[in-house]
């Protein structure tokens, strides 16, 4: 009996664009489902005589119609793994002329950022690559992903396959889930004191289906089995200045406690409403693109500290928008590390924890430089 039960733990993930199949190693507590929309029609009626009873009667009856499809919903963490790719990776690795800076995760960072297009290239003498103007931007020393061609109406659609079964992944029969036309919707970091930098995606799909058989052939892992490209977060570090009228007025000196930081699309699916048939989701719709957080620190009243930052939100009762640039070095200064600033922030006054020790939390918002920008956030992979 233990032969026809699945285990979470043999999972594997593979996530495709079409062109390439990355494998994407996650962690414990992932989950993918898909609901149906339903319709129900009931009856409501005052009391009836009918001939030959003894009682009045009210029917009292439903039925109930299926109409839709659900956009299937997913999620699953993976850790941040900057990697430099082989010069001859081989028919598994990214690139084959020179080493280039990449990400295990990279084709989620796309999928979030754009609708960018990818040309494998594994196996030649030339390089894989991302189409110019797509938010993502490999070189000999760093991955970096910003926003700047986030503005459309819908996002890159990958397929994602849970992969369920026991045995080798590449000469067995296994249960495959494969989500099609999967969106992401959200990224998310959590700056835990003792782990590992971890990344918590979550989007949407058209539809579950289920295949038997075979996995997926993976064509590109370089990096997935690396022990060297995990960060740490204890060596997280955060640089904080404000700014006005563009010029830096004052930098603070804060030391992290903990934190966040999101990055939502605000997805929402068009599905049809026709008569007769169950209607499957048409397509992801972008809403308002939401970025920002919190990071906790200890109240400190050093020169430029905790108390001085609050002192000086509190105190700022003309200024209606605050202006300050961000900048976590999520790993620290020295490389596996992500640098991710975000230069126009609105901060929130911070609010006080009353521990053992006194904190404070401060949220914030990154915005763009104008109201249709797009340059909210810059992201930098440094592989060692």
């Amino acid at each position: 009996m233990a032969n026809n039960l699945f285990f979470s733990r043999d999972t594997r993930v593979v996530v495709s664009d079409g062109t390439a199949y990355w494998e994407i190693p996650v962690l414990d507590g992932f989950s993918f489902s898909q609901a149906t929309n339903t319709s129900e029609i009931s009856l409501a009626e005052m009391s009836s005589n009918v001939t030959g009873s003894a009682v009045s009667q009210s029917r009292r009856g439903r039925r109930m119609f299926n109409d839709s499809y659900a956009p299937a919903e997913w999620s699953f963490s993976t850790y941040a793994r900057p990697l430099t790719s082989s010069a001859s990776g081989g028919s598994s690795g990214w690139d084959n002329s020179s080493a280039q800076g990449h990400a295990v995760e990279e084709i989620l960072w796309a999928a979030l950022v754009g609708n960018g297009v990818f040309s494998e290239t594994n196996g030649t003498s030339t390089n894989s690559s991302w189409a110019a103007g797509q938010g993502m931007a490999n070189s000999g020393t760093a991955l970096t992903i910003d926003f700047e061609d986030s503005n459309v109406a819908s996002l890159k659609e990958l397929d994602i396959y849970f992969v369920m079964g026991q045995g080798t992944y590449d000469a067995g029969t296994h249960t495959v889930y494969k989500l099609e036309g999967a969106v992401v919707n959200s990224a998310g970091l959590d700056f835990d004191l003792e782990g590992i930098t971890t990344i918590n995606w979550s989007g949407f799909a058209k539809l579950i289906i289920e295949q038997e058989g075979s996995a997926p052939t993976v064509t590109i892992s370089e990096g997935a089995d690396s022990s060297s490209n995990f960060i740490r977060n204890r060596l997280t570090t955060l640089a904080v200045t404000a700014t006005a009228e563009g010029s830096v007025v004052s930098a603070y000196n804060l030391t992290l406690t903990g934190g966040s930081l999101n990055f939502e699309n605000n997805l929402t699916y068009i599905t049809p409403e026709t008569l007769g048939i169950i209607n499957k989701p048409f397509a992801a719709v972008t809403g308002t693109r939401n970025i920002g957080g919190s990071f906790t620190c200890y109240l400190g009243n050093h020169t430029a500290g905790s108390a001085d930052l609050f002192e000086d939100l509190i105190e700022s009762d003309s200024l209606i928008t605050n202006d300050f640039n961000l900048v976590f070095n999520i790993g620290g200064s020295t490389a596996p590390n992500i640098q991710i600033t975000l230069p126009t922030c609105h901060l929130e006054v911070p609010t006080h924890s009353i521990e053992d020790i006194i904190s404070l939390e401060t949220t914030f918002h990154a915005l763009p430089s104008t109201i249709d920008g797009a340059d909210e956030a810059s992201i930098v992979y440094n592989p060692a």
